[in-house]
């Protein structure tokens, strides 16, 4: 069965069909969806009901799978997270982000499969961050080549959200023991595509080392909003068994926290990277 890949906007994204996830996927198919994700950013799915265990599958073809420090998993399959209301504070889902750039292996990407979802709202928003980097004005693209910036843990994991009951407590500061402030450059280099994208986000991104504070704070004030302007955005409306599968290295996502008291529940299988350069 060979593969339709639609895009669906100029800046990022494509919607894939003639694909099955529940089973496993060929050689030929894995190295299409890899293409299709240098070229598109971020891929998306229709009408694939994945266990844990099949996701955890198709996302190990691309990469070592994460175990998330803060949020729950999946018993039988840990490098499936939870992203469950009912359960989990997930606000700082409500930003836009780049998952996990506290670690010095940010992921290479994740997958995303929808199982509870509200009658309404709950969309995500993902926003391309070579497009960003290429529109910006070559003086600023220079003065930006170079930069490095500190990334925090618990910029997006605060202790008064995190931190409630003792055994939160717990996971909370074996979290952040573990994954200490670090530096990452302000504009990356993919690693295969060799394309620069802007490397900083609202989640994650505290400073800009090189800069002094007021510096650094108009900047980073700059750079998010720039990051985030509509045209480099995709925004994609949720069914139930939806995928999507981004590369996390040159995007960032925003899930909307629109639906309360509605719950909305998503797997998330998170595939390692390397370092930044």
């Amino acid at each position: 069965m060979s593969l339709t890949i639609t895009p669906l906007s100029p800046a990022l994204g494509a919607q894939i069909s003639g694909i099955d996830l529940t089973r496993e996927i060929s050689r030929e198919h894995r190295d299409a969806v890899e293409q299709a994700l240098l070229q598109h950013q971020v891929l998306f799915f229709r009408e694939q009901p994945l266990t844990p265990q099949q996701q955890a599958s198709f996302a190990a073809r691309f990469g070592d799978l994460h175990i998330h420090p803060i949020y729950p998993n999946v018993p039988e399959t840990p490098q499936v997270l939870v992203l469950d209301t009912a359960v989990t504070d997930v606000r700082d889902n409500a930003i836009w982000h780049t998952d996990v750039t506290f670690l010095p292996t940010p992921a290479l990407g994740a997958v995303l499969s929808a199982k509870q979802l509200p009658a309404y709202g709950g969309d995500t928003l993902w926003a391309s961050g070579i497009a960003a980097y290429e529109a910006l004005s070559a003086p600023l693209r220079q003065l930006l080549d170079g930069l490095t910036a500190t990334h925090d843990f618990t910029k997006s994991f605060p202790l008064e959200r995190f931190g409630n009951t003792a055994e939160d407590l717990a996971r909370w500061e074996a979290a952040r023991r573990n994954n200490p402030p670090l530096s990452h450059p302000v504009i990356r280099t993919h690693p295969v595509s060799g394309r620069k994208s802007l490397f900083v986000s609202e989640g994650f991104t505290t400073r800009i080392n090189e800069l002094g504070e007021a510096e650094s704070e108009a900047i980073l004030k700059l750079l998010f909003a720039h990051a985030t302007r509509p045209e480099f955005t995709i925004r994609w409306r949720w069914q139930e068994n939806d995928v999507a599968f981004w590369d996390n290295r040159v995007t960032q996502h925003y899930a909307v926290d629109d639906y309360r008291p509605q719950r909305r529940v998503m797997h998330r299988a998170t595939i390692l990277g390397d370092k930044p350069f």
